[in-house]
């Protein structure tokens, strides 16, 4: 999502430029996060400009496909982000402007979408959970060197480690 300065200029002097575009962020489903899968989104809000400064507000709105915490099956997860970017475009930018989270323009265009796909990374939750109730049926109980465990199965079963442990103590019961 790019906008040229000469644009941003000529629209958002007298009143707010509006925007509504469709956003492909879907190189965020690469990423080493949770996201599996992630289709364009929607970005729209409007852009104004105070000085040398232009300041966008923005709604981001879609859905990502994140893994359930407690059986990995797909949970759709829909957001929508309420985002405020300032970026100057002043010769002047200085250490105040940065640690004011205000960016600095570099050349006649100011791309968007990396500070859309840094709002979207920061909205991913901790951990969502599936409601679907079918989704406990289908999930996978083994995989590549981890196994479910239940309280049954632990009962059950003997650290390998610990076997010729337990021997010893058969022997013991078998001497009294």
């Amino acid at each position: 999502m790019k906008f040229t300065i000469g644009e941003i200029k000529k629209n958002a002097a007298r009143q707010p430029f509006a925007f509504d575009e469709k956003v492909d962020v879907s190189e965020l489903e690469t990423m080493d996060n949770d996201i599996r899968k992630l289709k364009s989104v929607r970005v729209c809000g409007n852009c104004i400009l105070e000085g040398d400064e232009i300041i966008f507000s923005m709604t981001i709105s879609g859905e990502m496909i994140l893994p359930c915490a407690r059986t990995l099956v797909d949970v759709p997860y829909p957001f929508e982000i309420k985002a405020d970017e300032v970026f100057s475009i002043s010769p002047y930018y200085g250490e105040e402007e940065e640690e004011n989270e205000i960016h600095f323009v570099e050349g006649e265009v100011l791309d968007l979408t990396p500070y859309i796909k840094e709002n979207i990374l920061l909205e991913i939750p901790f951990r969502v959970f599936s409601d679907d109730k079918e989704a406990h049926k289908n999930t996978p109980l083994k995989g590549e060197g981890w196994e479910l465990a239940t309280e049954k199965t632990k009962k059950e079963s003997i650290d390998p480690r610990l076997k010729k442990l337990q021997s010893f103590f058969e022997d013991n019961k078998k001497e009294k």
